[in-house]
């Protein structure tokens, strides 16, 4: 009985490799069929297109364009600003729009981050958002958008959660 079944996997197995063997043939006619029609016709377009100029593709000279000058300007209302009120614990006093770049719930935390944006020599500012419990560093403050927009642009590169804050008076 061993025997009649080691036969009978041998004979599958058999059978299995030779069914491989029959596509594999004829995919190389195929992919010598394919090589011989390549070689001719690259010989026959090279032929040609000694013999024919139709073929020869034309090519449009570059001209200089004079360079004018376009400026771009930002769109600066499509910026998402906050609104809150705030008090101001330390500082000069915040105009219109203002960029945070810290809150904190621990005051001697938010009074680090001023020190160290003064050293830097901004003119950073706290305020005390009391409906939250938040304490806001502010690293500069602008009467229009426009420039809160750019300032807040400039500190994303150091602070990345930089945000606009607008107390309208």
């Amino acid at each position: 009985m061993k025997n009649l079944m080691v036969a009978g996997v041998a004979l599958c197995g058999l059978v299995a490799l030779s069914s491989c063997k029959g596509s594999e043939s004829a995919y190389r006619k195929a992919y010598d069929a394919a090589l011989a029609q390549g070689n001719n016709t690259s010989t026959t377009n090279t032929s040609n297109q000694n013999n024919d100029y139709n073929d020869i593709p034309v090519v449009t000279p570059l001209t200089d364009q004079p360079v004018t000058d376009t400026r771009v300007t930002d769109n600066n209302d499509n910026v998402p600003v906050r609104t809150e009120n705030l008090t101001v614990v330390n500082g000069s006093g915040l105009k219109n729009f203002s960029v945070v770049v810290g809150s904190f719930s621990v005051k001697a935390n938010a009074e680090g981050l001023v020190e160290r944006l003064r050293n830097q020599g901004l003119d950073a500012q706290l305020a005390y958002n009391s409906a939250r419990g938040m304490y806001r560093v502010v690293a500069s403050t602008f009467s229009d958008k426009a420039s809160a927009v750019s300032s807040r642009n400039q500190l994303r590169n150091t602070y990345a959660d930089a945000w606009l804050l607008y107390q309208g008076k």
